[in-house]
C-alpha cells in the first residue's frame, strides 16, 4: 500500500456553519483554498476542530464531499470517524472510500471504557472493511480510553492501518509509538501543536495541527526547515508557533480554532452549541497574537 503521501502539514480544518448550523458551502471551499495556498501537505475533514460531534449525518456527509471535492487531488483529504459502535464506524469507512477520500482517520470510541482486546477488535474490524489507509487516532485526555503501546504494536500488524494521530501529549508514549512500529510502513503524526519538532526529531512523520487552519505557513515552516536539516529555524518557528496554540484556554474546546480564523476575516459563523464564541476581552488577546506573527513574519 503506498503511504508516501501521509506526511508534511495536515490541519483539521473548521466547519463553517450558518444559523441553523448546516455547513456553509461556499466558506468552506474559501477554507480549502486558504489552506492549501498555505502550503499544507493534506486535510482533515470531521476532525474535533470541524466540530464533528455538532453535526448532524447528512451535514457531516456534506462537509467531508464538499471538501474531497474541493481538494481535487492538490492534496489527499483524510475524512475522520468518530462513531461510537464498530458498525457506524464501518459504515463510515465505506462511505468514505465510495467518495474517494485518500485515508481515513479513526478515535477510539466515546463515551465507553473498551479495553485494549475490544479497541483492537474494533479498530481492525473498520480497518478490513475499506481498502484505504487507515490512521487511528489517540486522544485519550477527552475520552475514557486510549491507545497503549502494546495495543498500537497489535494494530501495526494490521495491512492498512499505516499510522497514528498522536495527541496524548506525552513523549514517552509517543516515542513508544515510533519506536516499537519501526518494523512496519507507519507514521506516527503529532497532535498536539506544540510538540510538532519533537515528534519529528523522534523520527514522526508530519502533524494534524490545528494552527494550521489560521497560519498554516508557520506551521509549514516547521516541517520544511526540519525536514531540510535547518533545526535551529524549526525550533525557531515551533517557538514563534507556541503562544498561539497556548491560548487555546481562553475558550472553551475547540472554539479558539473558529474565533482564530473569524478574526482573519474568514466567514465561519458560531461555533455549533451548547459553545459560544471567546469572550470580547478575550478576542482581543487572540488578534494581538496574530497581529505579533504577522509583524514577525514582515520584519
Amino acid at each position: 500500500m503506498d503511504t508516501s503521501f501521509i506526511h508534511g502539514v495536515i490541519p483539521p480544518i473548521v466547519t463553517p456553519v450558518n444559523a441553523e448550523e448546516r455547513v456553509m458551502e461556499n466558506s468552506l471551499r474559501q477554507i480549502v483554498d486558504h489552506v492549501i495556498n498555505g502550503g499544507v501537505h493534506g486535510i482533515l475533514s470531521l476532525g474535533s476542530n470541524g466540530e464533528f460531534f455538532g453535526l448532524d449525518r447528512t451535514e457531516q456527509e456534506r462537509a467531508a464531499a464538499i471538501t474531497i471535492d474541493h481538494a481535487r487531488g492538490r492534496v489527499p483529504v483524510y475524512v475522520g470517524i468518530a462513531d461510537i459502535t464498530t458498525r457506524e464506524c464501518v459504515r463510515w469507512a465505506r462511505w468514505a472510500e465510495q467518495q474517494k477520500a485518500q485515508a481515513i482517520s479513526i478515535l477510539h470510541p466515546m463515551f465507553l471504557s473498551p479495553n485494549d482486546d475490544e479497541l483492537y477488535q474494533h479498530f481492525k474490524a473498520v480497518a478490513e472493511a475499506t481498502s484505504l489507509p487507515v490512521l487511528l487516532y489517540n486522544n485519550p485526555d477527552r475520552m475514557r480510553c486510549g491507545i497503549s503501546a502494546n495495543l498500537l504494536e497489535r494494530l501495526a500488524a494490521v495491512p492498512n492501518i499505516v499510522g497514528i494521530k498522536e495527541s496524548s501529549g506525552d513523549m514517552t508514549l509517543t516515542a513508544e509509538f515510533i519506536r516499537r512500529t519501526r518494523g512496519h510502513d507507519f507514521k506516527v503524526i503529532a497532535g498536539r501543536d506544540i510538540l510538532i519538532l519533537s515528534t519529528l526529531a523522534y523520527g514522526g512523520a508530519g502533524t494534524v495541527a490545528s494552527t494550521a487552519n489560521f497560519v498554516p505557513e508557520l506551521v509549514v515552516e516547521i516541517y520544511e526547515k526540519f525536514m531540510a536539516g535547518d533545526l535551529p529555524g524549526a525550533l525557531e518557528a515551533q517557538y514563534r508557533l507556541a503562544p498561539l496554540r497556548m491560548a487555546y484556554n481562553l475558550g472553551s474546546f475547540p472554539v479558539v480554532t473558529k474565533d482564530y480564523m473569524h478574526l482573519l476575516g474568514f466567514e465561519v459563523g458560531e461555533p455549533v452549541k451548547p459553545n459560544h464564541r471567546c469572550l470580547p476581552e478575550n478576542l482581543a488577546k487572540l488578534q494581538k497574537l496574530l497581529d505579533s506573527v504577522d509583524a514577525r513574519r514582515l520584519a
